[in-house]
């Protein structure tokens, strides 16, 4: 009896009352919704594994130019001279460019990862009804769990970037690495965060159509991967009939090359490609049989980012409310 008495009793304890330390601004609330959710999945090590794995085509350019730098040092100052040439040869800008787009699917995987569960997970264990009761507004919990995808998700692609582009300026300065290369990680910089913005609220608007993260992350998986094998498909079937000679390059560049960019990859690649100003040229410097697709037009793609990114969010907005379940 007494401690069901101690329990029904009025709370004893009202020291709270003359609380006079700090109070927190509720004008940052999205912000402790974000860390949360920024917290919870930086845990995650795969993730961390899949991050320095989307800088492969980098690594791959630093080893074989050390072990070309080794071969041609020992023939002295002559092969020195040629390695010095071949570096100046090389379009950094275009580099830069393949770096990122081989990355797409690694980037892809990070965002399905990040974002597929954050609101999904929410509406299984009827959350919404506790973050919404509180003094948190819709906004605040939108926005709180975009950034909580957005900010891990361009760090991490900023990441095998930065760390490529700081060892080139190191081991390569004397080639001239710096002059051309300097000035494009300023240019990354809003490349990888217009690709964060994107992945961060397809993947937030998805994850709010449904109860589980899994079925969330299935989802996204299937609309990223349908669009991108159209893009691949019409590659392949303009390469084919290139070498067939059916019909000459420059007939196709205004007519089936704009459908690449019709997923996915292919906005954030043609935003890589607009605001690096180059088309890209093959990897490493070898020809392939694949034709180079040329910049799309820069307010299609805008456009189409921008589209995107406000259907994403839209979704999540309409169907992020406090329902009671009974």
């Amino acid at each position: 009896m007494q401690n069901e008495e101690h329990y029904l009793s009025p709370v004893a304890d009202l020291t709270y009352r003359s609380y006079d330390g700090p109070l927190g601004s509720i004008k940052m609330r999205w912000w402790a919704i974000a860390m949360y959710q920024m917290k919870r999945s930086l845990k995650n090590r795969f993730m961390w594994v899949m991050a320095v794995g989307s800088g492969w085509y980098y690594f791959m350019m630093m080893i074989i130019f050390f072990f070309l730098e080794q071969v041609v040092s020992q023939g002295g100052d002559q092969g020195m001279v040629q390695f010095k040439q071949f570096l100046a040869r090389i379009n950094w800008r275009d580099q830069f460019l393949l770096g990122f787009s081989y990355s797409q699917l690694i980037y892809f995987i990070l965002a399905w990862i990040l974002g597929a569960s954050a609101i999904a997970n929410d509406n299984r264990a009827n959350a919404l009804l506790v973050y919404l009761s509180k003094p948190c507004t819709k906004f605040d919990y939108v926005f709180g769990k975009w950034m909580g995808v957005f900010m891990p998700l361009f760090g991490l692609q900023m990441l095998a970037t930065s760390f490529f582009w700081l060892y080139g300026g190191l081991s390569y300065n004397d080639y001239g690495f710096m002059k051309q290369a300097g000035p494009v990680i300023l240019l990354m910089i809003p490349v990888h965060a217009m690709s964060a913005a994107l992945l961060a609220s397809v993947t937030i608007g998805i994850s709010s159509l449904f109860n589980q993260g899994r079925t969330a992350g299935s989802t996204f998986a299937g609309v990223y991967l349908l669009t991108n094998f159209f893009t691949q498909f019409v590659v392949l079937t303009i390469t084919s009939q290139l070498q067939r000679g059916e019909f000459r390059l420059a007939s196709v560049s205004s007519g089936l090359f704009p459908l690449y960019y019709c997923s996915l990859d292919g906005v954030q690649i043609g935003l890589a490609k607009i605001l690096l100003g180059t088309d890209g040229s093959p990897a490493f410097g070898i020809n392939s049989r694949f034709p180079n697709i040329p910049i799309p037009a820069t307010g299609l793609m805008f456009t189409a980012w921008l589209l995107i990114c406000l259907a994403g969010i839209f979704i999540a907005w309409s169907k992020v409310r406090a329902v009671e379940v009974v």
